[in-house]
């Protein structure tokens, strides 16, 4: 079916699984759902996946679930999520939904915030990790996903689709304001939030997304990211009203999926961006020294190559608006720099692409700010990356750079109906275009609010429907987003500087010794780092033992020499980012003995970092830090 065809019938429909029908009626043997490591791999076409999506929901109605019922889905990224989270919709009861890796005590927090009358959970570990409290909840049904023997009274994955195979799904009246989820925040300050989205919210986001980008049937798409989360998960219903097939994969195996199943289309946070970037750094940085001065001559040329490139386009974020003077002098550094840049191409970035499979179109960051250096080699490498901009209250998405106006280092143009106020945070009064301020968003993607919590919503949403989404940032004259910082995140210092930590954050990751970091400085005289060092960056440079671990050679790293390298480091990345002053120095830093990760909950599903983790843990070295 044409794409146009498709997002004609998009804007007809109320429910999400009329997606779901469409494509079981236009391309019913396309593979939708692909999970090449379950045992055995697991291939299911669309015809399929509307079949098993009908049986799921059915059975859930034949044990009592109704439409406008909760049910908790408690599990982690397979083709099964996909089918429970639509089974659940398809009879117009709404589910809230949780990583099965989460702490207990949230998962029962949500459980019972959300009035669940039924829990969908991934296996026999997570129903246990949930008892005995469970118990005490009006929970009257429990579903694994998993094909392992239920307790009594209790469902497996085949037993609920046998049970609803000769059943209906009652033919419930859903409409676009039907509550769809109920998506948590993560509560890392406070108890989380349930985020109330609906049929409506989603479906606006497809056509939304069909408005940016035309996929076609049959293309192949990896997801990695949390399949519960907002982000993911409203990619993943643009790209099966699209007929794409979805192929799962996971940190461990990305590097040879990338390889094997040459993805046309890709979803994920800047962190996973970062981390294929450090492995070609580290591939660049194991060849002969005369290869590694080839490539860094390539990588350089390139840059500037780029840079220009993006003056004489008008897309240069630091030069929006660029003089015709401006245009000229770059459009001479394009003409003189092409040639090696094609050359660049030939000799080192076809290999980078090839690691990746070799088939992009488009690669998507969102969840957090990706940094310049990053933008910048993807862009040098022929990969494009179309940034944008969201909360999980939008569902997300409110902006997306389109691929005719690709600003890097911006966060994209409203999607269509989506309204964009900058104010000023003390009056809220509108603030000139180009002036920082707070960014209100209003539009269809705007949640129905925080569940039972009216007090949090009318905090987040104005009577005029404005949510706060507590970001700073600015807009220019063509309605380009960029986002600045984080209100909260924003650190005073004694001289009343405000400094807002991730423009910092990304120059100081430039560093090939530097993996992650977190700006300090609240209420001091000048700003601190805490460091989680690149140890395979230290190793190629003969500072440390090889196969050493963080805690083995923390020692090691104070000494002088180490230490002056990384003074060096942070003086340069930092001073060399756009629009440096010098309350953006570096004053202080301290390494830190373990990595941020999701484990040992530095890090979100989503792998931001919790900030207010890292300074709870680490407070007496942020003490030490600024009095020693």
């Amino acid at each position: 079916m044409p794409n146009s065809v498709q997002t004609l019938q998009l804007k007809q429909l109320s429910s999400l699984w009329q997606i779901w029908e469409q494509g079981a009626k236009s391309h019913p043997d396309a593979i939708a759902l692909y999970d090449p490591h379950a045992k055995p791999p697991v291939r299911i076409s669309y015809k399929d996946a509307f079949e098993q999506i009908n049986q799921f929901g059915a059975g859930l109605r034949s044990l009592g679930v109704n439409f406008g019922d909760k049910v908790a889905l408690i599990a982690d990224n397979s083709p099964r999520w996909l089918i429970a989270d639509q089974g659940i919709l398809a009879i117009g009861a709404a589910n809230a939904t949780r990583s099965s890796q989460a702490e207990r005590s949230e998962l029962l927090y949500i459980i019972e915030h959300s009035d669940s009358v039924a829990i969908v959970v991934e296996n026999l570990a997570t129903l246990k990790k949930l008892e005995p409290e469970l118990h005490s909840l009006p929970v009257k049904q429990i579903i694994l996903l998993s094909d392992e023997t239920p307790p009594e009274g209790a469902y497996n994955f085949q037993q609920l689709l046998d049970k609803g195979s000769s059943k209906d799904l009652g033919n419930p009246t859903i409409k676009r304001d039907t509550l769809a989820t109920l998506i948590y925040t993560s509560g890392t300050t406070a108890r989380p939030k349930g985020v109330m989205l609906t049929h409506g919210n989603f479906l606006y986001e497809v056509e939304g997304a069909q408005s940016v980008l035309k996929l076609q049937v049959n293309e192949k798409v990896l997801s990695i990211l949390p399949t519960w989360h907002s982000y993911e998960r409203t990619f993943e219903y643009f790209i099966f009203s699209q007929g794409c097939t979805q192929i799962y994969t996971n940190l461990r195996t990305i590097k040879k999926d990338l390889k094997e199943h040459k993805p046309h289309y890709m979803v994920a946070v800047p962190r996973l961006w970062e981390s294929i970037y450090e492995g070609v750094q580290k591939n660049f940085r194991d060849q002969p020294e005369s290869k590694q001065r080839l490539v860094k001559f390539f990588l350089t040329t390139s840059q500037k190559y780029i840079t220009a490139k993006r003056v004489v386009q008008g897309l240069n974020v630091e030069n929006l608006y660029p003089s015709l003077g401006d245009k000229f002098k770059a459009s001479l550094v394009v003409l003189g720099l092409w040639a090696v840049h094609k050359l660049g191409h030939k000799l080192v970035y076809q290999k980078v692409r090839e690691a990746t499979g070799g088939n992009f179109k488009y690669i998507v960051s969102g969840g957090g700010s990706i940094a310049e250096h990053l933008e910048d080699f993807y862009e040098i490498v022929g990969i494009e990356i179309l940034g944008g901009y969201g909360l999980t209250e939008t569902s997300p998405i409110t902006h997306v750079r389109r691929p005719h106006r690709n600003i890097r280092g911006g966060d994209g143009q409203p999607l269509p109906q989506t309204e964009t106020r900058i104010v000023d945070m003390s009056t809220r009064a509108d603030v000139p275009i180009g002036h920082q301020g707070l960014v209100l968003i209003r539009g269809p993607q705007v949640m129905q609010g925080y569940y039972k919590n009216p007090e949090a919503t009318a905090k987040a949403i104005d009577p005029e429907g404005w949510f706060d989404t507590g970001d700073l940032g600015y807009v220019s004259k063509w309605d380009d987003l960029v986002i600045t910082g984080r209100a909260k995140d924003t650190i005073v210092l004694t001289n009343g500087e405000n400094i807002e930590p991730q423009p910092i954050e990304d120059a100081c990751i430039r560093s090939p010794y530097i993996d992650q970091v977190v700006l300090v400085g609240q209420d001091q005289k000048q700003l601190g780092v805490l460091i989680v060092p690149n140890l395979s960056a230290l190793e190629a440079a003969g500072l440390i033992p090889p196969d050493s671990t963080l805690a083995s050679v923390l020692p090691e790293l104070n000494q002088p020499k180490i230490r002056n390298l990384y003074r060096e480091e942070l003086n340069r990345e930092v001073q060399n980012r756009p629009g440096y002053s010098i309350n953006d120095r570096i004053g202080v830093f301290e390494f830190l003995p373990e990595p941020f990760t999701i484990e040992n909950g530095f890090l979100t599903q989503t792998f931001k970092i919790r900030r207010n983790i890292v300074f709870e843990r680490y407070q007496d070295i942020i003490v030490k830090m600024f009095t020693s």
